[in-house]
């Protein structure tokens, strides 16, 4: 009866990250820019940005805490990782929806480093976002066991999402490239314009 009922959880919180994985593939690749920007679109880079870095703390501060025995002070940080974590998936569709996407103009050794760190991030990002939710449930739920064996190899999916999510931003937004790709960049930019507008 308790397998069981693990599976229904799994199955239904799985089904629900596959709704929204498709979704984010379709905002992020196939969605069309919004014709309007926002203000303080431009700001949620880092935003976005800062709340992984602080689900990290929290993750790392949670795991630590249940090692020590200190089990509200575990529950208190898992629940602030996982408000921050959803924080950062709001802010995310928001910028997303508005801005699009960002082309990096890397070169040289950094281009396969952000590319590989880029990748692996994407791809767990698709592991996380059903693991975190059935940890969760578990906890909620009161199946500590189910909970325990499940969130061993939670921990390091999520901690690693939420750092490179940091690294990313930072690769993307503060790497410095060279002014002859930029002003390549802005000049294709324009020519896209013009032609649009004919």
């Amino acid at each position: 009866m308790i397998i069981q009922s693990n599976r229904s959880i799994v199955i239904t919180l799985l089904s629900v990250s596959l709704l929204a994985i498709i979704f984010l593939v379709w905002l992020i690749y196939f969605k069309a820019e919004a014709e309007t920007e926002l203000p303080f679109v431009q700001h949620l880079s880092i935003v976005n940005a800062l709340l992984n870095g602080s689900s990290a703390i929290f993750i790392i501060l949670g795991v630590r805490s249940i090692q020590r025995g200190k089990k509200k002070k575990h529950q208190r940080s898992m629940l602030i990782a996982l408000l921050l974590s959803s924080l950062f998936l709001i802010s995310y569709i928001i910028y997303h929806h508005f801005h699009g996407d960002t082309k990096f103009l890397g070169q040289g050794l950094i281009r396969p480093v952000y590319f590989f760190i880029l990748i692996t991030h994407i791809a767990l990002s698709v592991i996380a976002l059903p693991i975190v939710l059935i940890t969760f449930a578990f906890a909620f739920l009161s199946k500590f066991a189910s909970h325990r064996r499940i969130a061993r190899y939670t921990f390091p999916i999520w901690l690693y999402v939420s750092v490179t999510g940091v690294l990313v931003y930072l690769i993307l937004n503060h790497f410095p490239v060279s002014e002859k790709l930029t002003n390549l960049t802005e000049t294709t930019t324009e020519s896209q314009f013009k032609r649009n507008i004919k």
